[in-house]
C-alpha cells in the first residue's frame, strides 16, 4: 500500500464569499488521497464562513480574532493545522485535476526541496501565464523579483516553453507547497509584511539555509489576481516598496546591502518621479512613506537578520538589473535573458 503524506490545504479567508463560492468546488474536488482542507478566517464580517459550513462540512474553520494580514493570518492559522505539507491557497485560485499529486511527487523525490509552486495561470485569459508567479519566481541584483513567463507586466503566453521542472529562488504565495516542518524551522511569514513579498522574504531565508525552491508545471492553476487587493491600490503600493526594502536589509549581506540599498532608493525616486508624471499623487506618497518606514524600523528590522551564514543557495537571483534589461536591452522575454547571468 502507497503511503501518502498528508497534505493540508489552507485557504486564508477576509471576508471572500464571492471567491470561495465561485473556486471551492474545484479545491473540494481534488483527487488526493490524504487531505484537510482547512478555511483560515481573519476575522470576517460577511457570510462567507456560513456559507462554508452550510455547503463544505468536511472544511475545518479555524478562526482569528483579528485581520492580520495574509502573513501573520497564516502564521496564526498554521500553528493549528497538523500536515506532512501545506498548501497556502489563495481564495482566488481555480485549481485544475491532480494538482496535488505531481508536486508531492517532485518534492518527495529530494529531500532538500522544501517548497514548490504550481504552473499559474490567468483566470480570466487562460492560456497566458499570471503575474503573481507565472513559472517560478526570480530576483535581480536590486532586489527587483520577475518571473519565468513575466517581467514587469509583460505577461508571455504559455506555448510549453516553460515545461521543465525548475528550481527557482521564490515561489508564489498564491499556490505555495512547503514542508510543514521547514516551515516552522523557518519561523513562517513575516507578519511585519502584512502582505505583498512576504513569501520571496520567506524563500529567501529558505535558500539561505540552503534548501531548494522548484517550480512543478505539471501542476496547474488558474488565479484571478489582485482579488484581494487591487491592482490598482496605492496601499499595494506602499507594501510593495517597503516590503522589498524590509526583505533586502534582512537578507543581503551587511556591505553589499549598504551598497545595493543606496542605489535602490534612486530607483525608488525615478519610481515616485514617474506615478507624479503620470498624475498618480497618492502612489508618489506611498513611495515616500515606504522609505519613511524603513528608516524608522531600521533598528527592529536588522534585529531579524539570520544568522545562517556560510552555505546559502543562490540558484535564481540574477546577477544583472532586469530593470535596465528590460527597458534599455528591450528585454521582455524571460528566455530572452542569458544563462550566464544567472547563479547557478
Amino acid at each position: 500500500m502507497t503511503k501518502y503524506p498528508k497534505v493540508a490545504v489552507v485557504i486564508l479567508n477576509w471576508n471572500g464569499r464571492f471567491f470561495l463560492e465561485k473556486f471551492l468546488p474545484s479545491v473540494f474536488n481534488s483527487t488526493y488521497q490524504n487531505i484537510e482542507f482547512v478555511i483560515g478566517d481573519n476575522a470576517s464580517t460577511d457570510d462567507s464562513i456560513a456559507y462554508v459550513e452550510e455547503n463544505y462540512p468536511k472544511f475545518s474553520i479555524l478562526k482569528n480574532a483579528e485581520n492580520l494580514g495574509f502573513a501573520g493570518g497564516y502564521n496564526e492559522i498554521l500553528k493549528r493545522v497538523e500536515a506532512d505539507y501545506y498548501v497556502l491557497l489563495n481564495s482566488d485560485v481555480e485549481v485544475s485535476q491532480n494538482w496535488i499529486e505531481p508536486v508531492i511527487a517532485q518534492m518527495e523525490q529530494d529531500p532538500m526541496l522544501v517548497a514548490v509552486q504550481p504552473k499559474i495561470q490567468s483566470y480570466h485569459d487562460k492560456g497566458y501565464f499570471e503575474h503573481a508567479g507565472a513559472a517560478g519566481g526570480y530576483l535581480d541584483y536590486f532586489g527587483f523579483p520577475f518571473c519565468r513567463g513575466r517581467i514587469f507586466d509583460q505577461v508571455e503566453k504559455d506555448q510549453g516553453q516553460y515545461d521543465d521542472p525548475k528550481e527557482v529562488f521564490w515561489a508564489t504565495g498564491a499556490a505555495l507547497f512547503i514542508k510543514a516542518e521547514v516551515w516552522k524551522e523557518a519561523g513562517g511569514f513575516d507578519a511585519d509584511f502584512f502582505a505583498h513579498m512576504e513569501e520571496i522574504d520567506l524563500c529567501w531565508r529558505l535558500k539561505k539555509m540552503g534548501y531548494k525552491i522548484g517550480y512543478c508545471p505539471s501542476s496547474l492553476v488558474y488565479h484571478v489576481g489582485g482579488g484581494t487587493l487591487n491592482t490598482s491600490n496605492p496601499h499595494k503600493t506602499y507594501l510593495n516598496f517597503r516590503n522589498n526594502l524590509l526583505m533586502m536589509q534582512k537578507n543581503l549581506p551587511v556591505a553589499a546591502g549598504i551598497w545595493i540599498i543606496f542605489l535602490r532608493f534612486w530607483f525608488d525616486l525615478a519610481a515616485l518621479l514617474k506615478f507624479l508624471i503620470d498624475g498618480k499623487p497618492k502612489d508618489a506618497w506611498a513611495v515616500s512613506r515606504a522609505h519613511q518606514y524603513f528608516f524608522k524600523n531600521f533598528i527592529k528590522t536588522a534585529k531579524k537578520r539570520m544568522k545562517y551564514q556560510g552555505k546559502e543557495n543562490k540558484t535564481g537571483q540574477y546577477k544583472n538589473s532586469i530593470v535596465w534589461d528590460y527597458y534599455m536591452n528591450k528585454i521582455h522575454k524571460f528566455s530572452e535573458l542569458k544563462d550566464k547571468n544567472f547563479h547557478p
